[in-house]
């Protein structure tokens, strides 16, 4: 799809970092999916990190590297915590977009996700499966009743009006975020991250994209029991520097 607006004089160019560990079966689909998306003003810069596959993900990239800019095979399974630090430490670009490889989230909403930063300069914008979204399959009801709770938390400590704080998609202008910062490592780096950009974004968005998740049966990894790092790390970034002012 192609987003026709009035742009800046240069492109913006927004680091794609894509974490896979043993996604075989989509991360060509994914990639190719991102190569499609066109969008006046944007270049795409697409980084890939295998994260000690031991499915042929790494064997499959390698056979397509016409798709991603970077490739970084890690030579062991870190996690994705492990594996974004590595992606974003050489990402070189005026934005961040975080890519899961599994097509929960699609790449055809980038053009929903880079709109306010095309038109309102955002600093931050984060995605919402519960802000009118196109399409939503049916999921988990205790998922959702978590993230309406950590979100709740998030906006309640940092004053602010998120609806989906653990939607996959957050794009961030680089420059608010020293990777090397960055403490934990498990899905609350997530919450700390969305913390650290908050705090320092002068505009931050959201923006509604579609959700096809998957099943445990599936693939799916997320716990319950993660729930309580999260709000650990969302109320400790919170206290580790002032509120942010809007």
């Amino acid at each position: 799809m192609t987003l026709h607006l009035r742009t800046p004089q240069s492109m913006i160019v927004v680091s794609i970092i894509i974490p896979a560990f043993n996604e075989v079966r989509t991360i060509i689909g994914v990639l190719e999916k991102v190569a499609a998306q066109k969008i006046d003003g944007i270049e795409l810069e697409v980084i890939v990190v295998d994260d000690g596959s031991t499915d042929g993900t790494r064997e499959v990239l390698a056979k397509r590297a016409d798709l991603y800019r970077l490739f970084i095979p890690r030579a062991s399974n870190g996690g994705k915590g492990a594996a974004l630090k590595d992606g974003i430490s050489v990402a070189s670009g005026d934005y961040v977009l975080i890519q899961d490889a599994d097509l929960e989230y699609d790449p055809v909403d980038y053009v929903k996700l880079f709109k306010p930063i095309l038109l309102h300069d955002a600093e931050v914008v984060m995605g919402s499966r519960f802000v009118a979204p196109e399409l939503t399959r049916i999921f988990y009801f205790s998922h959702k009743i978590g993230n309406l709770m950590l979100t709740f938390v998030f906006n309640l400590l940092n004053n602010t009006t998120f609806t989906d704080i653990y939607c996959g998609y957050l794009v961030y202008r680089r420059s608010l975020l020293d990777v090397d910062s960055l403490r934990t490592m498990g899905w609350e780096q997530h919450a700390e991250m969305l913390s650290k950009v908050v705090r320092k974004s002068r505009a931050t968005y959201e923006a509604p994209v579609s959700y096809h998740g998957r099943t445990y049966e599936e693939g799916k990894k997320i716990r319950a029991r993660h729930v309580v790092a999260i709000i650990g790390t969302i109320i400790s970034e919170r206290f580790r520097s002032p509120k942010p002012k809007r």
